[in-house]
Protein backbone atom coordinates (compact mmCIF):
# COMPACT_ATOMS: atom_id res chain seq x y z
CA UNK A 1 0.00 0.00 0.00
CA UNK A 2 3.12 1.91 0.08
CA UNK A 3 3.91 1.98 -3.28
CA UNK A 4 1.81 3.92 -4.95
CA UNK A 5 2.57 6.98 -2.12
CA UNK A 6 6.39 6.34 -3.09
CA UNK A 7 6.03 7.07 -6.75
CA UNK A 8 3.65 10.23 -6.19
CA UNK A 9 6.64 11.19 -3.63
CA UNK A 10 9.30 10.55 -6.65
CA UNK A 11 7.58 12.06 -9.18
CA UNK A 12 7.19 15.44 -7.24
CA UNK A 13 10.99 15.32 -6.89
CA UNK A 14 11.80 14.40 -10.68
CA UNK A 15 9.59 17.79 -11.62
CA UNK A 16 11.08 19.77 -9.61
CA UNK A 17 15.34 18.69 -10.35
CA UNK A 18 13.94 19.36 -14.22
CA UNK A 19 12.88 22.88 -13.18
CA UNK A 20 9.18 22.75 -13.69
CA UNK A 21 8.26 26.29 -14.64
CA UNK A 22 5.83 28.04 -11.80
CA UNK A 23 3.49 28.60 -15.17
CA UNK A 24 3.33 24.75 -15.65
CA UNK A 25 0.67 22.74 -14.23
CA UNK A 26 1.31 21.63 -10.67
CA UNK A 27 1.65 17.51 -11.38
CA UNK A 28 0.98 17.04 -7.49
CA UNK A 29 -1.92 19.62 -7.37
CA UNK A 30 -3.38 17.24 -9.91
CA UNK A 31 -2.67 14.28 -8.16
CA UNK A 32 -4.19 15.94 -4.97
CA UNK A 33 -7.27 16.71 -6.74
CA UNK A 34 -8.35 12.86 -7.76
CA UNK A 35 -7.29 11.67 -4.63
CA UNK A 36 -9.69 14.28 -2.61
CA UNK A 37 -12.43 13.33 -5.80
CA UNK A 38 -11.57 9.94 -4.45
CA UNK A 39 -12.26 10.50 -0.68
CA UNK A 40 -15.32 12.11 -1.47
CA UNK A 41 -16.69 9.12 -3.40
CA UNK A 42 -15.58 7.24 -0.74
CA UNK A 43 -17.43 9.47 2.24
CA UNK A 44 -20.34 9.92 -0.16
CA UNK A 45 -21.07 5.96 -0.65
CA UNK A 46 -20.23 5.39 2.80
CA UNK A 47 -23.17 7.50 3.64
CA UNK A 48 -26.22 6.04 1.54
CA UNK A 49 -24.88 2.82 2.33
CA UNK A 50 -24.44 3.33 6.34
CA UNK A 51 -28.44 4.56 6.14
CA UNK A 52 -28.88 0.99 5.59
CA UNK A 53 -26.83 -0.83 8.28
CA UNK A 54 -28.25 -1.75 11.80
CA UNK A 55 -27.14 -2.69 14.87
CA UNK A 56 -28.99 -5.92 16.19
CA UNK A 57 -29.35 -6.73 20.36
CA UNK A 58 -30.34 -10.26 20.43
CA UNK A 59 -30.95 -11.49 24.12
CA UNK A 60 -32.49 -15.08 24.99
CA UNK A 61 -31.59 -18.42 26.41
CA UNK A 62 -29.33 -21.36 25.06
CA UNK A 63 -28.76 -25.15 25.99
CA UNK A 64 -24.90 -24.63 26.34
CA UNK A 65 -22.68 -27.82 26.32
CA UNK A 66 -21.28 -29.43 29.25
CA UNK A 67 -17.58 -28.81 30.15
CA UNK A 68 -15.46 -31.42 28.75
CA UNK A 69 -13.21 -31.31 32.09
CA UNK A 70 -16.43 -31.65 34.17
CA UNK A 71 -18.99 -34.47 34.82
CA UNK A 72 -21.95 -31.59 34.97
CA UNK A 73 -24.86 -31.73 32.47
CA UNK A 74 -25.50 -29.79 29.79
CA UNK A 75 -27.63 -26.47 31.28
CA UNK A 76 -29.69 -23.65 29.99
CA UNK A 77 -28.01 -20.19 29.98
CA UNK A 78 -28.87 -16.81 29.35
CA UNK A 79 -27.00 -15.07 26.39
CA UNK A 80 -27.19 -11.57 24.93
CA UNK A 81 -25.38 -11.56 21.33
CA UNK A 82 -24.71 -8.42 19.48
CA UNK A 83 -24.43 -7.84 15.44
CA UNK A 84 -24.89 -6.13 12.74
CA UNK A 85 -27.48 -6.33 9.74
CA UNK A 86 -28.39 -5.06 5.92
CA UNK A 87 -31.67 -3.88 5.27
CA UNK A 88 -33.07 -4.95 2.03
CA UNK A 89 -36.26 -4.16 1.61
CA UNK A 90 -38.17 -0.40 2.52
CA UNK A 91 -40.82 -2.33 4.43
CA UNK A 92 -38.36 -3.89 7.05
CA UNK A 93 -36.65 -6.89 5.96
CA UNK A 94 -33.54 -7.03 7.15
CA UNK A 95 -30.65 -10.00 6.14
CA UNK A 96 -28.12 -10.92 9.14
CA UNK A 97 -26.21 -13.49 10.03
CA UNK A 98 -28.28 -16.88 11.98
CA UNK A 99 -26.05 -16.90 14.87
CA UNK A 100 -26.54 -13.64 15.82
CA UNK A 101 -30.47 -14.13 16.81
CA UNK A 102 -29.69 -18.21 17.39
CA UNK A 103 -31.99 -18.85 19.93
CA UNK A 104 -32.95 -15.14 21.16
CA UNK A 105 -36.49 -14.64 22.81
CA UNK A 106 -35.92 -11.02 22.14
CA UNK A 107 -34.88 -9.29 19.13
CA UNK A 108 -34.48 -5.27 18.82
CA UNK A 109 -32.66 -2.92 16.04
CA UNK A 110 -31.27 0.39 15.91
CA UNK A 111 -32.27 2.14 12.83
CA UNK A 112 -29.00 4.77 12.38
CA UNK A 113 -29.98 8.26 11.48
CA UNK A 114 -27.67 10.26 9.25
CA UNK A 115 -24.19 8.55 9.39
CA UNK A 116 -22.48 11.88 8.56
CA UNK A 117 -24.31 14.12 11.54
CA UNK A 118 -23.34 13.73 14.92
CA UNK A 119 -25.80 13.02 17.50
CA UNK A 120 -27.91 11.71 14.63
CA UNK A 121 -31.28 10.39 16.05
CA UNK A 122 -31.32 6.98 15.96
CA UNK A 123 -34.64 4.40 16.83
CA UNK A 124 -34.93 1.23 18.50
CA UNK A 125 -37.03 -0.97 17.22
CA UNK A 126 -38.67 -4.58 18.08
CA UNK A 127 -37.90 -7.41 15.79
CA UNK A 128 -39.27 -10.42 14.93
CA UNK A 129 -37.37 -13.23 13.15
CA UNK A 130 -38.94 -14.29 10.09
CA UNK A 131 -36.84 -17.84 9.49
CA UNK A 132 -33.53 -18.54 9.49
CA UNK A 133 -30.96 -21.08 7.99
CA UNK A 134 -28.23 -22.87 9.91
CA UNK A 135 -26.76 -24.45 6.85
CA UNK A 136 -25.53 -21.38 5.39
CA UNK A 137 -25.30 -19.31 8.64
CA UNK A 138 -28.17 -16.54 7.43
CA UNK A 139 -31.52 -15.38 9.29
CA UNK A 140 -34.20 -12.99 7.78
CA UNK A 141 -35.89 -10.16 10.75
CA UNK A 142 -38.21 -8.34 10.29
CA UNK A 143 -39.40 -4.23 12.11
CA UNK A 144 -42.75 -2.68 11.50
CA UNK A 145 -41.11 0.16 9.12
CA UNK A 146 -41.69 1.51 5.89
CA UNK A 147 -40.12 4.28 3.61
CA UNK A 148 -36.33 2.94 5.06
CA UNK A 149 -33.26 2.91 3.07
CA UNK A 150 -32.02 -0.35 1.92
CA UNK A 151 -29.25 -2.00 -0.48
CA UNK A 152 -29.79 -3.60 -3.63
CA UNK A 153 -28.38 -6.88 -4.26
CA UNK A 154 -25.21 -7.19 -6.89
CA UNK A 155 -23.99 -10.12 -8.43
CA UNK A 156 -21.62 -12.04 -6.61
CA UNK A 157 -20.16 -14.00 -9.89
CA UNK A 158 -18.94 -10.92 -11.57
CA UNK A 159 -16.79 -10.43 -8.03
CA UNK A 160 -13.19 -10.25 -8.99
CA UNK A 161 -9.83 -10.83 -6.88
CA UNK A 162 -8.23 -6.99 -6.40
CA UNK A 163 -11.90 -5.32 -6.72
CA UNK A 164 -12.43 -2.45 -4.11
CA UNK A 165 -14.99 -3.60 -1.51
CA UNK A 166 -16.31 -2.09 1.91
CA UNK A 167 -17.31 -3.85 5.37
CA UNK A 168 -19.87 -2.01 7.48
CA UNK A 169 -20.60 -3.09 10.91
CA UNK A 170 -20.79 -2.41 14.62
CA UNK A 171 -17.19 -4.31 15.28
CA UNK A 172 -16.99 -4.55 18.60
CA UNK A 173 -19.99 -2.68 19.52
CA UNK A 174 -19.21 0.19 17.92
CA UNK A 175 -21.62 1.24 15.83
CA UNK A 176 -22.11 2.41 11.99
CA UNK A 177 -18.43 1.37 11.08
CA UNK A 178 -17.04 0.82 7.71
CA UNK A 179 -13.74 -0.34 6.95
CA UNK A 180 -11.87 -0.26 3.09
CA UNK A 181 -10.56 -3.06 1.65
CA UNK A 182 -10.13 -5.32 -2.24
CA UNK A 183 -11.13 -8.98 -2.95
CA UNK A 184 -8.59 -11.50 -1.70
CA UNK A 185 -10.58 -14.49 -3.25
CA UNK A 186 -13.66 -14.73 -5.08
CA UNK A 187 -14.65 -18.44 -3.82
CA UNK A 188 -12.49 -19.37 -0.96
CA UNK A 189 -13.73 -22.93 0.62
CA UNK A 190 -12.28 -22.79 4.48
CA UNK A 191 -12.06 -26.97 4.47
CA UNK A 192 -11.86 -29.18 2.08
CA UNK A 193 -15.03 -30.81 2.98
CA UNK A 194 -17.17 -27.46 3.05
CA UNK A 195 -19.99 -26.86 1.02
CA UNK A 196 -20.13 -23.43 1.10
CA UNK A 197 -17.25 -21.02 -0.85
CA UNK A 198 -17.10 -17.52 0.85
CA UNK A 199 -15.63 -14.52 -0.47
CA UNK A 200 -12.57 -12.88 1.11
CA UNK A 201 -11.44 -9.64 1.97
CA UNK A 202 -8.63 -7.96 3.39
CA UNK A 203 -10.84 -5.19 5.08
CA UNK A 204 -10.79 -5.35 8.73
CA UNK A 205 -13.58 -7.21 9.85
CA UNK A 206 -13.76 -7.98 13.93
CA UNK A 207 -16.67 -9.14 15.96
CA UNK A 208 -19.59 -7.24 16.26
CA UNK A 209 -19.34 -7.38 12.26
CA UNK A 210 -21.25 -10.14 11.92
CA UNK A 211 -24.25 -9.77 9.54
CA UNK A 212 -22.97 -6.65 7.89
CA UNK A 213 -23.39 -6.09 4.28
CA UNK A 214 -20.07 -6.12 2.10
CA UNK A 215 -20.74 -3.29 -0.92
CA UNK A 216 -19.13 -2.66 -3.98
CA UNK A 217 -17.87 0.92 -5.35
CA UNK A 218 -21.50 1.15 -6.55
CA UNK A 219 -22.90 0.56 -3.28
CA UNK A 220 -24.71 -3.02 -4.19
CA UNK A 221 -24.85 -5.88 -1.53
CA UNK A 222 -22.21 -8.39 -2.65
CA UNK A 223 -22.06 -10.25 0.61
CA UNK A 224 -23.07 -10.20 4.18
CA UNK A 225 -19.81 -10.62 6.71
CA UNK A 226 -19.61 -13.85 8.88
CA UNK A 227 -16.70 -14.62 10.11
CA UNK A 228 -12.77 -13.88 10.40
CA UNK A 229 -10.07 -16.28 10.47
CA UNK A 230 -7.25 -14.85 13.49
CA UNK A 231 -4.75 -16.06 15.71
CA UNK A 232 -4.75 -12.71 17.65
CA UNK A 233 -8.60 -12.62 18.02
CA UNK A 234 -8.70 -9.39 15.94
CA UNK A 235 -8.65 -8.30 12.73
CA UNK A 236 -5.78 -10.00 10.68
CA UNK A 237 -6.78 -9.10 6.94
CA UNK A 238 -9.03 -12.52 6.51
CA UNK A 239 -12.19 -11.94 6.57
CA UNK A 240 -15.15 -13.66 5.00
CA UNK A 241 -18.45 -12.66 3.26
CA UNK A 242 -21.51 -15.33 2.42
CA UNK A 243 -21.61 -14.35 -1.46
CA UNK A 244 -25.00 -11.72 -2.39
CA UNK A 245 -26.53 -14.67 -5.10
CA UNK A 246 -26.93 -16.86 -1.72
CA UNK A 247 -28.06 -14.75 0.29
CA UNK A 248 -30.53 -13.26 -2.36
CA UNK A 249 -31.95 -16.76 -2.44
CA UNK A 250 -31.77 -17.49 1.02
CA UNK A 251 -33.82 -14.21 1.59
CA UNK A 252 -36.58 -14.64 -1.21
CA UNK A 253 -37.46 -18.44 0.15
CA UNK A 254 -37.14 -16.97 4.03
CA UNK A 255 -39.52 -14.18 2.67
CA UNK A 256 -41.69 -16.42 1.42
CA UNK A 257 -42.00 -19.69 3.40
CA UNK A 258 -39.83 -18.53 6.28
CA UNK A 259 -37.62 -21.72 5.55
CA UNK A 260 -35.23 -23.07 3.09
CA UNK A 261 -35.76 -25.82 0.83
CA UNK A 262 -32.50 -27.54 0.03
CA UNK A 263 -32.47 -29.11 -3.72
CA UNK A 264 -30.93 -32.63 -4.70
CA UNK A 265 -30.65 -34.49 -8.08
CA UNK A 266 -31.01 -37.36 -6.88
CA UNK A 267 -26.86 -38.95 -6.97
CA UNK A 268 -24.23 -39.92 -5.41
CA UNK A 269 -20.48 -38.61 -6.93
CA UNK A 270 -17.04 -39.62 -6.00
CA UNK A 271 -13.71 -38.24 -6.52
CA UNK A 272 -11.79 -40.19 -9.29
CA UNK A 273 -8.44 -41.67 -8.51
CA UNK A 274 -6.21 -43.57 -10.63
CA UNK A 275 -6.54 -47.05 -8.80
CA UNK A 276 -10.50 -46.35 -9.47
CA UNK A 277 -10.48 -45.38 -12.71
CA UNK A 278 -8.42 -48.37 -14.12
CA UNK A 279 -10.64 -51.34 -11.75
CA UNK A 280 -13.59 -49.47 -13.27
CA UNK A 281 -12.09 -48.70 -17.02
CA UNK A 282 -12.56 -45.31 -17.26
CA UNK A 283 -11.21 -42.79 -19.88
CA UNK A 284 -8.91 -40.56 -17.47
CA UNK A 285 -8.07 -41.45 -13.83
CA UNK A 286 -9.57 -37.92 -12.55
CA UNK A 287 -12.47 -35.62 -12.37
CA UNK A 288 -15.64 -37.02 -11.05
CA UNK A 289 -17.84 -40.49 -11.30
CA UNK A 290 -21.43 -41.24 -10.29
CA UNK A 291 -21.36 -44.35 -7.76
CA UNK A 292 -25.09 -43.88 -7.62
CA UNK A 293 -28.43 -42.86 -9.30
CA UNK A 294 -30.96 -42.94 -7.28
CA UNK A 295 -34.12 -44.54 -9.03
CA UNK A 296 -37.03 -42.77 -10.19
CA UNK A 297 -35.12 -39.47 -9.02
CA UNK A 298 -34.23 -36.56 -11.10
CA UNK A 299 -31.23 -37.68 -12.50
CA UNK A 300 -32.21 -40.75 -13.31
CA UNK A 301 -35.77 -39.31 -15.02
CA UNK A 302 -33.30 -37.03 -16.74
CA UNK A 303 -31.29 -40.23 -18.39
CA UNK A 304 -27.91 -40.21 -15.96
CA UNK A 305 -26.80 -43.52 -15.24
CA UNK A 306 -24.23 -44.88 -12.68
CA UNK A 307 -20.80 -45.20 -13.96
CA UNK A 308 -21.04 -41.06 -15.98
CA UNK A 309 -18.22 -39.16 -15.95
CA UNK A 310 -19.11 -35.68 -14.95
CA UNK A 311 -17.24 -33.37 -17.14
CA UNK A 312 -19.46 -30.00 -16.27
CA UNK A 313 -22.34 -28.19 -14.49
CA UNK A 314 -23.66 -25.43 -16.05
CA UNK A 315 -20.45 -25.51 -17.82
CA UNK A 316 -18.60 -25.31 -15.16
CA UNK A 317 -15.85 -28.14 -15.20
CA UNK A 318 -16.00 -30.58 -12.17
CA UNK A 319 -12.74 -32.05 -11.01
CA UNK A 320 -13.78 -33.44 -7.67
CA UNK A 321 -17.06 -34.57 -5.71
CA UNK A 322 -17.06 -31.91 -3.54
CA UNK A 323 -17.57 -28.87 -6.65
CA UNK A 324 -20.78 -31.04 -7.32
CA UNK A 325 -22.11 -30.87 -3.75
CA UNK A 326 -21.42 -26.77 -3.81
CA UNK A 327 -22.72 -26.07 -7.44
CA UNK A 328 -26.05 -28.32 -6.35
CA UNK A 329 -25.77 -26.34 -2.96
CA UNK A 330 -26.74 -22.89 -4.61
CA UNK A 331 -29.46 -24.36 -6.55
CA UNK A 332 -33.20 -23.28 -6.15
CA UNK A 333 -35.57 -25.88 -6.38
CA UNK A 334 -37.54 -26.28 -9.89
CA UNK A 335 -34.63 -25.31 -11.61
CA UNK A 336 -32.69 -26.97 -14.52
CA UNK A 337 -29.39 -27.65 -13.75
CA UNK A 338 -27.14 -29.33 -17.32
CA UNK A 339 -24.66 -32.51 -16.63
CA UNK A 340 -21.88 -32.98 -19.34
CA UNK A 341 -21.33 -36.34 -19.21
CA UNK A 342 -19.00 -38.96 -20.77
CA UNK A 343 -20.24 -42.38 -21.22
CA UNK A 344 -17.42 -44.54 -23.02
CA UNK A 345 -16.89 -42.62 -25.82
CA UNK A 346 -19.60 -40.47 -26.22
CA UNK A 347 -20.12 -36.88 -24.63
CA UNK A 348 -23.90 -36.23 -23.25
CA UNK A 349 -25.64 -33.63 -21.87
CA UNK A 350 -28.74 -33.95 -19.54
CA UNK A 351 -30.56 -31.11 -18.21
CA UNK A 352 -31.93 -32.24 -14.53
CA UNK A 353 -34.68 -30.49 -12.61
CA UNK A 354 -33.40 -30.13 -9.06
CA UNK A 355 -35.87 -31.49 -6.61
CA UNK A 356 -36.50 -30.93 -2.85
CA UNK A 357 -33.84 -33.38 -0.60
CA UNK A 358 -35.22 -35.99 1.67
CA UNK A 359 -35.10 -35.89 5.80
CA UNK A 360 -33.47 -32.69 6.78
CA UNK A 361 -31.80 -33.48 10.43
CA UNK A 362 -31.98 -29.73 11.27
CA UNK A 363 -36.17 -30.46 11.18
CA UNK A 364 -36.78 -29.52 14.59
CA UNK A 365 -34.04 -26.94 14.85
CA UNK A 366 -35.95 -24.21 14.31
CA UNK A 367 -39.10 -25.81 15.86
CA UNK A 368 -37.22 -25.42 19.86
CA UNK A 369 -37.30 -22.77 22.31
CA UNK A 370 -35.66 -23.46 25.11
CA UNK A 371 -37.72 -22.57 27.97
CA UNK A 372 -41.35 -23.51 26.44
CA UNK A 373 -40.48 -26.81 25.16
CA UNK A 374 -38.28 -27.82 28.03
CA UNK A 375 -39.87 -31.20 30.23
CA UNK A 376 -36.86 -31.42 33.25
CA UNK A 377 -38.44 -34.30 35.09
CA UNK A 378 -37.36 -36.24 31.60
CA UNK A 379 -34.72 -34.04 30.35
CA UNK A 380 -36.03 -33.13 26.84
CA UNK A 381 -36.62 -30.43 24.36
CA UNK A 382 -40.44 -31.55 22.99
CA UNK A 383 -42.61 -30.59 20.21
CA UNK A 384 -45.94 -31.08 20.39
CA UNK A 385 -46.92 -33.05 16.79
CA UNK A 386 -49.67 -30.83 15.39
CA UNK A 387 -50.31 -30.52 11.11
CA UNK A 388 -46.98 -29.18 10.19
CA UNK A 389 -44.75 -31.91 12.45
CA UNK A 390 -47.47 -34.98 11.50
CA UNK A 391 -46.58 -34.42 7.49
CA UNK A 392 -42.32 -34.90 8.33
CA UNK A 393 -43.84 -38.17 10.10
CA UNK A 394 -46.35 -39.78 7.30
CA UNK A 395 -45.94 -42.98 9.21
CA UNK A 396 -46.93 -42.02 12.98
CA UNK A 397 -49.09 -44.70 14.61
CA UNK A 398 -50.66 -42.14 16.12
CA UNK A 399 -51.51 -38.28 14.76
CA UNK A 400 -51.11 -36.90 18.58
CA UNK A 401 -48.16 -36.86 21.10
CA UNK A 402 -44.71 -35.45 22.10
CA UNK A 403 -41.48 -35.50 19.90
CA UNK A 404 -38.50 -35.91 21.67
CA UNK A 405 -36.83 -33.03 19.38
CA UNK A 406 -33.43 -32.92 21.88
CA UNK A 407 -31.70 -34.27 24.97
CA UNK A 408 -30.83 -31.52 27.37
CA UNK A 409 -28.63 -34.11 29.66
CA UNK A 410 -29.73 -33.50 32.84
CA UNK A 411 -32.66 -35.96 32.81
CA UNK A 412 -34.16 -36.52 36.68
CA UNK A 413 -34.74 -40.21 36.05
CA UNK A 414 -33.18 -43.66 36.08
CA UNK A 415 -33.94 -46.68 33.97
CA UNK A 416 -34.31 -46.81 29.83
CA UNK A 417 -33.37 -43.92 27.81
CA UNK A 418 -35.79 -41.55 25.43
CA UNK A 419 -33.49 -41.33 22.69
CA UNK A 420 -33.98 -38.12 19.72
CA UNK A 421 -36.88 -38.24 17.24
CA UNK A 422 -38.89 -40.90 19.87
CA UNK A 423 -42.51 -39.83 19.96
CA UNK A 424 -43.97 -39.64 23.64
CA UNK A 425 -47.67 -40.95 23.34
CA UNK A 426 -48.36 -41.83 26.81
CA UNK A 427 -47.30 -41.70 30.15
CA UNK A 428 -48.68 -44.58 32.52
CA UNK A 429 -51.58 -45.42 30.04
CA UNK A 430 -52.76 -41.78 30.07
CA UNK A 431 -52.38 -40.21 26.45
CA UNK A 432 -50.59 -36.85 26.26
CA UNK A 433 -51.15 -34.72 23.63
CA UNK A 434 -48.86 -31.55 24.29
CA UNK A 435 -45.01 -30.61 25.99
CA UNK A 436 -47.40 -29.12 28.82
CA UNK A 437 -49.90 -32.43 28.92
CA UNK A 438 -46.72 -34.59 29.11
CA UNK A 439 -45.38 -31.63 32.26
CA UNK A 440 -48.60 -31.98 33.97
CA UNK A 441 -48.63 -35.94 34.13
CA UNK A 442 -45.20 -36.05 35.14
CA UNK A 443 -45.51 -33.42 38.02
CA UNK A 444 -48.33 -35.23 39.40
CA UNK A 445 -45.83 -38.28 40.54
CA UNK A 446 -44.40 -38.58 43.60
CA UNK A 447 -40.26 -39.38 43.15
CA UNK A 448 -40.91 -43.35 44.17
CA UNK A 449 -43.94 -43.61 41.51
CA UNK A 450 -43.10 -46.20 38.47
CA UNK A 451 -42.78 -44.73 35.10
CA UNK A 452 -44.24 -46.43 32.06
CA UNK A 453 -43.64 -44.35 29.03
CA UNK A 454 -45.12 -45.59 25.87
CA UNK A 455 -43.10 -44.17 22.53
CA UNK A 456 -42.49 -44.91 19.20
CA UNK A 457 -39.49 -45.40 17.92
CA UNK A 458 -38.27 -46.45 14.38
CA UNK A 459 -41.69 -46.95 13.48
CA UNK A 460 -41.96 -49.23 16.48
CA UNK A 461 -44.02 -49.26 19.39
CA UNK A 462 -42.35 -50.22 22.62
CA UNK A 463 -42.64 -49.03 26.64
CA UNK A 464 -39.82 -47.68 28.55
CA UNK A 465 -39.74 -47.83 32.42
CA UNK A 466 -38.53 -45.13 34.51
CA UNK A 467 -37.91 -44.05 38.35
CA UNK A 468 -38.81 -40.30 38.21
CA UNK A 469 -35.57 -39.12 41.29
Amino acid sequence: MKFPALLVFLGVTAGALLGQTAGAPPVEEKRIDALHGLSQQLEALSNRVGKAVVQIYASGYRLSAPDETRTEAAAITRERDTGSGAIVSADGYIVTNNHVVASARRVRVRIPGDPGEIGAQRKMLEAKVVGVDRDSDLALIKVEASGLPFLEFGDSSRLRQGQLVMAFGSPLGMENSVSLGVVSSVARQIKPDDVMAYVQTDAPINPGNSGGPLVNASGLLMGINTFILTQSGGSEGLGFAIPSNLVRSIYEQLRKEGHVHRGEIGVVAQTVTPDLAVGLGLARDWGVVLSDVTPDGPAAQAGLEVGDLILSVDGRPMQNARQIEMALFRLRLGQKVNLEVRRGDEKLTYPVTVAERGDDPQRFADMVDPIKNMVRRLGILGIDIDTKVADMFPELRKKYGVVVAALTGDAAYTGDSLEGGDVIYAVNREPVTTVEALRQVLNSLKPTDPVVLQVERDSRLRYLTLTLE
